[in-house]
């Protein structure tokens, strides 16, 4: 469904794990991204953007106020699928069905999943995690990528790592829009589901806090954040904010 500048996908967040479990076992190349404002606006902001995105095979609501703006002007229930949530929420849902299917299933594999962005110290804390609370989940790789511009013999080398790390699923943390574009250029020749799952490397390493449950529920998680790095978000969130409820009028 077309909003603003992205096409968002109508889908429950139950269905949204299934399906790109399914693409991940099968190593089906493709990406997901994790709409907000932010990504709205950069999107509407610049089309070539909004291309790179709206190219992805699900492009979930992760922001609040989206959900409330597609109830507002198509009148479309839609929950949020929010990355801090889906990253944990679909390990746990691999890692059960691992454990719960029986022994001679011939399809019974564990998920490989990868980790890539992000510092050196959160990836060692995010795989120390995965593997004491998800047992059936296997790190197997991870790369801190430099914020300088990469060489192609780079960011070819990378992308071998990944194929022959036999993985399923890659956790993609480089920010918004440089993840996006990131997956865009580089998903053919990944045979994984890239998710671009940004701020939830952090959360889910517990080096930063998330928004309390009522500031999410109120749509108001980005006030958390601003709080937490002003310097860094203020502008942002002003332009974005105020372009997002203009455009909605």
């Amino acid at each position: 469904m077309k909003l603003i500048s992205l096409d968002l996908s109508i889908i429950s967040y139950e269905n949204a794990l299934k399906e790109i479990l399914q693409l991940a076992y099968t190593h089906t190349p493709s990406y997901a991204c994790f709409a907000n404002v932010h990504m709205t606006i950069e999107a509407h902001d610049n089309p070539d953007f909004a291309q790179k995105v709206n190219k992805a095979n699900f492009v979930f609501t992760d922001g609040k106020p989206l959900c409330l703006a597609l109830k507002l002007k198509h009148n479309i229930i839609q929950p949020r699928i929010a990355g801090m949530d889906f990253m944990p929420d679909i390990l746990q849902k691999a890692n059960y069905q691992f454990d719960n299917q029986p022994d001679n299933q011939v399809n019974k594999e564990k998920l490989n999943v990868f980790l890539y962005g992000s510092t050196e110290e959160v990836l060692k804390k995010i795989s120390e995690k995965i593997k004491e609370k998800y047992p059936q989940i296997n790190v197997c790789g991870s790369i801190s990528p430099p914020f300088r511009e990469m060489l192609e013999e780079e960011k070819q080398d990378y992308i071998n790592q990944i194929n022959k790390a036999n993985t399923h699923l890659v956790f993609v943390a480089l920010g918004c829009p440089k993840q996006e574009i990131w997956m865009s250029e580089n998903s053919p020749q990944i045979n994984a589901v890239l998710l671009g799952v940004g701020g939830a490397f952090p959360i889910f390493a517990q080096t930063q806090k998330r928004a309390p449950k009522i500031l999410q529920k109120l749509a108001l998680e980005w006030v958390f954040r601003l709080f937490q790095e002003p310097k860094r978000l203020f502008k942002r969130y002003f332009y974005t904010n105020l372009k997002f409820l203009k455009l909605l009028k």
